[in-house]
This record gives C-alpha cells, sequence and structure tokens, in this order.
C-alpha cells in the first residue's frame, strides 16, 4: 500500500516523468554531440567542396584565358607540341604591361648574363646613337672574317654608296654588326662606317657559313634576335644583307602606313598579298610595340619549325593569327625597285638596291655583284636623254640566278 501510494504521488507530482526526462537526456546526450559534430563535419564538407569548386572554375577561366592569348597556339598541332610557352621560356623580357606587350611576358633574360648583357645593351646604345639619324633609324648589316676579306663581299657592298645616286651620305648612317673579332677589326678599318660587336658564347662564325649548314642557320637567328633588341632600344632600321648594292636612297618608295616592310624574291604587284615571296635580307621596321611582338614571335617560331632559316619560317608565319592580333602592318616591296638576282629589276632609271639573291657562294656573289657595279656606272656616265631614250637594264645574272 505505501508503494502504491508512493507510485502515485510520484505519478501526480511528475517524479517518474521528470526523472525518465533527466535519463532520457543522459542517454541522449552523447548522440546529441555527435549529431552536433556531424552537422559540424557537412558544413565543413560544404564548405570544401565549394572552395574546390571555386578554384576549378577559376583554374579553366585562366587556362581558356590563356589559350586565346598564346600565340603558339595558332602553330599546326604537329609542331605545336615542340614549342614551350613564352611564360615558360626565361630568354624573353616584356617591355611593357600593355596588352600586346603581355602576350609574351615570359621573356626575360637568363639571371647569370645580367650583367654581361647590360654591358652590351650600353655599348649598343652608344654605337646606334652615332648611327642614327634624326628619327631614329638606322642602316644595319651583319658580316663575319669571310665576307670582310679583302676585295671581297664588304668592299663592293661600301662602293656601292659612293657611286649610286645621293647615296655616300648614307654611309655615316650604317651600323656593321660583327659576328667574330676579325670582322670587326676590319671593320675599324673602315671611317665610313660605326662597328659593334655581336659576338655568340662558344660559337665561331668567322668561317663561310654554307647554305642552310647549323652555322648559316645559327647566324641567320642571331641576327633576328639582335634586330628585336634593336627595336626594344626604341630605334628603327633598314636592315641590308651586304651582298646588296645601293644605288639610290630608298626612303622615298617605302610605305608610311607599314610597321614591316620587305623586299621580295618574286613580287606578284600587290604590296598587302601575303602571297609575295619575302627576303629577309632588306626590310624597313619602325620601332613599335608591334614590330617587337612580332620579332619575339618570329625568333620564337623557329621551335615550332627546326632546321629552317628565318626567311622559311617567315613564309609560314606571316599568314598567322597572330600577325593580325597584333595589328601588324605588313607591305612588300617592288622587285622594281628593290630587285635582285632572283627577280632583276628592268629599269636602271627607278632602281633602288640590287640584291644577290639566288646565288650561293661568296665567289659567284662577287663576280655578279661586280658585274652589276659595272653596268651602273656605266649607266651613271650616260647623259640624262640618253638615260631616259635608252632605258638601260642588266648583265647580270650570269653565274647567279
Amino acid at each position: 500500500t505505501l508503494q502504491k501510494e508512493i507510485l502515485m504521488a510520484n505519478l501526480e507530482g511528475g517524479g517518474i516523468n521528470n526523472n525518465l526526462d533527466d535519463e532520457e537526456k543522459l542517454l541522449n546526450e552523447p548522440s546529441g554531440i555527435h549529431h552536433h559534430q556531424q552537422q559540424i563535419i557537412s558544413l565543413r564538407n560544404v564548405v570544401k567542396f565549394f572552395l574546390l569548386f571555386i578554384g576549378i572554375t577559376l583554374s579553366s577561366l585562366l587556362l581558356y584565358h590563356s589559350s586565346n592569348n598564346n600565340p603558339l597556339q595558332f602553330f599546326p598541332n604537329h609542331s605545336y607540341k615542340h614549342v614551350p610557352s613564352f611564360a615558360s621560356d626565361s630568354n624573353y623580357v616584356n617591355t611593357n604591361g600593355s596588352a600586346a606587350g603581355n602576350l609574351l611576358h615570359g621573356y626575360n633574360s637568363r639571371a647569370a648574363n645580367v650583367s654581361k648583357d647590360k654591358k652590351q645593351k650600353s655599348k649598343l646604345e652608344e654605337v646606334l646613337e652615332k648611327a642614327a639619324m634624326g628619327d631614329k633609324t638606322v642602316i644595319i648589316t651583319t658580316l663575319n672574317a669571310a665576307w670582310t676579306e679583302p676585295n671581297s663581299i664588304f668592299d663592293v657592298f661600301l662602293k656601292s654608296f659612293r657611286v649610286g645616286n645621293q647615296t655616300t651620305s648614307l654611309l655615316k648612317h650604317v651600323l656593321v654588326a660583327c659576328l667574330d673579332q676579325t670582322a670587326y677589326s676590319r671593320c675599324m678599318e673602315k671611317k665610313q662606317v660605326h662597328c659593334y660587336a655581336l659576338t655568340t658564347k662558344d660559337v665561331d662564325f668567322s668561317g663561310e657559313a654554307h647554305f642552310m649548314s647549323d652555322d648559316y642557320l645559327k647566324m641567320m637567328w642571331r641576327r633576328i634576335d639582335f634586330l628585336r633588341n634593336v627595336l626594344e632600344m626604341g630605334y628603327n632600321f633598314i636592315f641590308t644583307d651586304a651582298d646588296i648594292l645601293w644605288f639610290r636612297q630608298p626612303f622615298a618608295h617605302f610605305y608610311p602606313d607599314a610597321d614591316f616592310q620587305i623586299a621580295c624574291d618574286h613580287y606578284w604587284f600587290n604590296s598587302t598579298n601575303l602571297d609575295n615571296s619575302p627576303n629577309g635580307g632588306f626590310n624597313y621596321v619602325k620601332s613599335n610595340e608591334r614590330t617587337i611582338q612580332f620579332y619575339k614571335f618570329w625568333y620564337k617560331a623557329r621551335e615550332a619549325y627546326p632546321g629552317k632559316h628565318d626567311q622559311d619560317v617567315l613564309n609560314m608565319i606571316k599568314h598567322n593569327p597572330f600577325i593580325k592580333d597584333i595589328g601588324l602592318k605588313i607591305r612588300f616591296l617592288d622587285t622594281a625597285l628593290f630587285g635582285g638576282f632572283c627577280e632583276p629589276s628592268k629599269d636602271l632609271n627607278l632602281v633602288c638596291t640590287m640584291h644577290a639573291n639566288c646565288c650561293i657562294g661568296i665567289g659567284n656573289k662577287m663576280h655578279d655583284l661586280a658585274m652589276a657595279l659595272d653596268d651602273w656606272e656605266k649607266y651613271m656616265a650616260l647623259n640624262g636623254d640618253e638615260k631616259t631614250l635608252r632605258p638601260q637594264t642588266w648583265t647580270v645574272p650570269r653565274i647567279c640566278g
């Protein structure tokens, strides 16, 4: 009876329920903690998943943007794999923060060569300043020992300025980039021109570099990289091979709206036709962001087309979308004015330059260049009427062509 009374009292007072509630709390407390921990872990997983999603999305956007701005995407698929990313190449230096400049932002000097490069650049700036015309234009050629032999290519080149029509004054604007010490010493003997030692470590360019040999290719690409350097220093240039005879000043025949103008082996009567056959031996280039990016692109493209020289690679990249993207304006020069042995100009009343192209070997070049000089001197000896009434033409090529 007492137990019943106690039980009834507990039921009425809620004692049993309270005890049960307390026990339930104690029993449920661990599971509550576990449930709370599960909520925290779930929240962390959501945060991790969200951050991972954001990271993947941003990476995809960056890769997409990079692929759209990397000019190497325009190379053929079979060759693209041979070309490392511009951004990973430590040879390149970005000239400014512009959109075009950022396309090739990886162009940085190697740390080990910084001191030497600065010294060479300082010397080059000094020579460029002395050689430049009022508008910072320089006439540049490159030579090695073989081409500076006495009574060889270099002497014929200089003579053409002296016998040309109002070209003697241009000699003081000629900068000779000498590829070896012998060429530099011989250049310094010529008082009319400026000389710069463009040497390359562990490479001997002094001998005759036969067409398409390894040394020939190295010389051609060394030249392209050097010219890029000149552009970055703010100088325009007319590059001329030393086997080109200068008979008249060319400036009146350049296109004022063009960034890059180049002579042709064969000209198809339209200065904007990309199907013209360019010849890298004569070109007029203005210094601006477009040409700087173009020369970097041209130089880098050698890796996509191994075993090709600069002219072949130019033919392969001239239709590349990158050229249009950077806004480069290209013009091809008429062979009637800037001719060569491939396609000689027909009228000596018009000709500005004559190039010993389509000709292999120093001896062969010298033979036909000497004949071309003789043709010119005979032409210059005529009076005005004789030049007009009897159009004069060339007796060359003989051995070349």
